[in-house]
């Protein structure tokens, strides 16, 4: 087994800070790579495809994140 493999889970449960960038990125927050590396933002959003970068390398949400934090009404 190559030891760069990734694992991942059959499902991507979030942490509450993972919900609380991911919210920041939709209302329009660009977040750079230094306020990324501040604030910790969780690789496993990258890896899991939540986030993206622009091309200017600043990280924005994508429509999968946008997904994980869509509003239901239960």
């Amino acid at each position: 087994m190559a030891m760069d493999a990734v694992y991942h889970a059959s499902t991507f449960e979030p942490t509450v800070d993972e919900l609380t960038i991911l919210k920041r990125m939709e209302m329009g927050e660009l977040v750079s790579m230094t306020t990324a590396l501040k604030e910790h933002v969780s690789a496993r959003l990258i890896e899991w495809g939540m986030i993206g970068k622009t091309f200017d390398g600043k990280f924005t949400i994508t429509d999968l994140g946008r997904q994980q934090i869509r509003r239901t009404d239960a």
